[in-house]
């Protein structure tokens, strides 16, 4: 087996010339868009992501990695569209926000590992910034009110501690809330929720619980936030996985752009990619 082998090459990704079906803004500087792509929504497994660029120009030329936020049926009941949530924050993103609905747009994907399916009594999701993308699937997919092909329903409970800068910033909390996960927001000026970090929060909750042993926490955000996530965890001996938000040039492991410090079975480090070997890791394998 050769040395940069990974067991989620992009060889079974599925690529897509399709249009934007909805771009709406649903918080501050954050959109939501859709597009009609069945071959990637009816394979996809929460915390995967696709690469996409706008259609036919070569600015910006390289596509963005964004994670699945939903997965949604056409008429026929099978999955169909996919929504994005991402940032207007740099090139393409600006342009995707002023793009109007019918532009055309180019994707691929699957691309990634996923999040596993590990049984659990309580999942908790811990996430800021725009770090709660990859949640929502795996919240539903957790509690049994969605499928990906794989098992479902191995958590009976499902909390989200989402934070942000501000109020303004916090996107896709009412999909949360409908999906019936238990919401905590935080900010860091106070303006909704609780005036407080995720990683202290999360600290408080698992306090307050009686057997941290039968919880699994989730984190996605900034770095040093999901760093003081997963020390939390290892502190109280909490399984947790991390989304890791490296950039990525190419999404298919060729460009060795994305790499982060993950710990190898011998206790050495190495690089590895977080588009073909993550962007989901055991918090305890990454070197910080």
């Amino acid at each position: 087996m050769s040395a940069l082998h990974a067991d989620f090459y992009a060889d079974q990704m599925v690529q897509h010339e399709t249009v934007l079906e909805q771009n709406e803004c649903i918080a501050e500087a954050t959109y939501r868009l859709r597009v009609s792509a069945p071959g990637i929504a009816s394979i996809a497994v929460p915390g995967q992501f696709v690469m996409i660029r706008l259609a036919g120009v070569d600015a910006p030329l390289i596509g963005r990695a964004l994670a699945i936020w939903d997965v949604l049926p056409g008429e026929d009941g099978k999955p169909k569209y996919i929504d994005l949530i991402y940032l207007k924050k740099g090139s393409f993103t600006t342009a995707c926000a002023e793009s109007p609905l019918g532009t055309k747009v180019s994707l691929w994907g699957p691309l990634g590992n996923g999040f596993s399916a590990r049984p659990c009594d309580r999942l908790i999701m811990a996430v800021g910034g725009i770090g709660q993308t990859p949640m929502l699937l795996l919240g539903r997919e957790a509690i049994g009110s969605q499928s990906f092909g794989r098992p479902n329903g191995w958590a009976n409970h499902v909390e989200l501690i989402y934070g942000a800068r501000r109020e303004s910033l916090l996107a896709g909390v009412p999909d949360f809330r409908q999906a019936d996960f238990d919401v905590q927001l935080c900010t860091d000026d106070g303006s909704t929720g609780r005036q407080a970090l995720v990683p202290d929060v999360l600290a408080a909750r698992l306090d307050e619980l009686d057997d941290a042993s039968s919880v699994r926490v989730v984190t996605c955000g900034p770095e040093i936030m999901m760093e003081k996530v997963a020390d939390a965890c290892r502190q109280r001996g909490v399984d947790c996985q991390v989304s890791m938000e490296t950039p990525m040039a190419c999404g298919i492991g060729i460009c060795f752009s994305c790499v982060a410090k993950v710990k190898q079975d011998d206790g050495e480090w190495d690089y590895k990619r977080t588009c073909v070997e993550g962007p989901i890791f055991d918090a305890d394998k990454i070197v910080w």
